[in-house]
């Protein structure tokens, strides 16, 4: 019998997803582990392997559709020696979060006012039916709107191309990827894409009046919240309002560790064309000596999770890795038994693959702390928000010549301000205190991350 393909959940916490691109078409035959589709989320951009063999006997679900909720029917298929005719009712199963119909939403008010027709009633228009929020919409030149995928959206801002000049062949006219990417080989141009009422006036308390206006004005734009800036959003938002934070801050001598960074990154081998095999940074160091002081307080590795603490073996350590639009988490894992060059590479590694969102869900999620360093910005000191479910997450400033007395004398070194956030409820200060002395001794003496 026909089989339902149906949207994958393709992390824990994911609950609907864009069909980005089919790599199959109506009439194709698969094999268990071949490439079918491509899933966007709030994350990444995966690709999705068949499970079983046949043949595709319906796409339910074009490209650039977004908000398909997980497990919603995507496609149908046919085993060996059924046809498109076995398929019955299976393509009625409309993926959920897709908005309804403009014809569906004004058609309820008309059969309401044909049961009514004796009595006088107000006109009724589209907006009575409520439909489901559509994704922000770019004006055209001629008032109307035009919809787009996310994926579009984002491809369109990155080519600086005019969504609203781009004619799309996706369902209703929504514009997809492939209108996008036609565009830019025609050589299409930008203008700002912005609704001027769409969500401000909810915003800022302004009438819909003043809300255009402004925007008329130059006052400001209006730039759509991508699925991406939402889980952001709420992440944070749900950890400072339930997670109770306590900031410990110290200062670290860092002119030893410069010091050692210069002498391994001037002994590295170089290739025929002068290149080094490896080039250490400050934060490789900062992520060795976090995971080590970790495992030297390793009631401090710890996760509150609820009626228990998880108390971690070993410090997976996630660093912060900024990307347009939100930030990235990515773990090392056992970043406490690697070396300072296997870290280098697999930060470097993980941050370009999270830039290009190509990161898998096991590498971002997990860990018990995280590091996140605002240094090479010229930060001096801040206060980070703990990522849920770690216990802990460390804020590095940047490295800074400063005066200080010692033994009575006035000198001269490179210092840097760290902070550390705690969940108190895992974490408690004077621990804290201990785990951050723990840090700076290595640091200050990076030779006994060696030891």
């Amino acid at each position: 019998m026909p089989i339902n393909i149906t949207m994958p959940a393709l992390s824990p916490t994911m609950e609907e997803g864009t069909l980005a691109k089919w790599h199959v078409k109506e009439g194709d035959t698969v094999s268990s582990g071949d490439v079918i589709a491509e899933i966007e989320t709030d994350k990444a951009t995966m690709e999705v392997e068949a499970v079983d063999e046949g043949t595709i006997g319906k796409i339910l679900v074009s490209e650039g559709s977004e908000n398909v909720k997980v497990n919603a029917v995507i496609a149908v298929l046919l085993e060996e020696g059924e046809s498109a005719d076995n398929i019955g009712d299976a393509s009625a199963e409309k993926p959920k979060g897709d908005a309804p119909k403009a014809e569906e939403a004004t058609d309820q008010p008309k059969a309401e006012t044909s049961k009514a027709s004796d009595t006088p009633k107000a006109p009724t228009s589209s907006a009575d039916a409520k439909p489901a929020p559509e994704p922000l919409p770019a004006p055209r030149a001629d008032g109307k709107r035009v919809f787009a995928s996310p994926l579009a959206r984002r491809l369109a801002k990155e080519a600086g191309i005019d969504l609203s000049a781009v004619s799309g062949t996706g369902p209703k006219g929504r514009v997809v990827k492939a209108d996008v990417e036609k565009a830019k080989k025609d050589g299409a141009t930008s203008k700002p894409a912005i609704s001027p009422t769409a969500g401000a006036p909810a915003a800022t308390g302004m009438s819909k009046q003043q809300v255009i206006s402004l925007y008329e004005e130059g006052t400001y734009d209006i730039v759509p919240n991508d699925g991406m800036r939402k889980t952001v959003a709420a992440r944070l938002t749900e950890s400072k309002q339930t997670v109770p934070h306590f900031y410990l801050t110290l200062d670290c001598n860092i002119d030893a560790l410069m010091k050692a960074r210069e002498d391994i990154n001037s002994a590295a081998p170089k290739s025929k064309e002068g290149k080094p095999a490896y080039k250490l940074s400050v934060n490789d160091f900062i992520m060795k000596a976090w995971a080590l002081a970790l495992q030297q307080v390793p009631q401090a590795n710890a996760t509150w999770a609820g009626d228990s603490i998880l108390y971690h073996h070993r410090s997976d350590v996630a660093v912060a890795v900024a990307i347009p639009g939100g930030l990235f988490t990515p773990v090392v894992k056992s970043c406490d038994t690697k070396s300072l060059r296997q870290i280098s590479d697999e930060v470097k590694d993980l941050a370009t693959r999270a830039r290009s969102k190509k990161l898998a869900p096991h590498e971002y999620q997990g860990g018990s702390s995280s590091v996140s360093n605002l240094g090479m910005f010229g930060i001096k000191h801040f206060g980070a928000v703990i990522n849920p479910p770690h216990g802990t997450i460390l804020a590095v400033g940047a490295g800074e010549e400063r005066v200080y007395a010692e033994n009575g004398e006035i000198k001269t070194g490179n210092f840097m301000t760290v902070t550390l956030s705690c969940d108190h409820r895992s974490v408690d200060g004077a621990l804290g205190a201990e785990l951050l002395s723990a840090f700076k001794a290595l640091i200050e003496t990076p030779v006994m991350m060696l030891a």
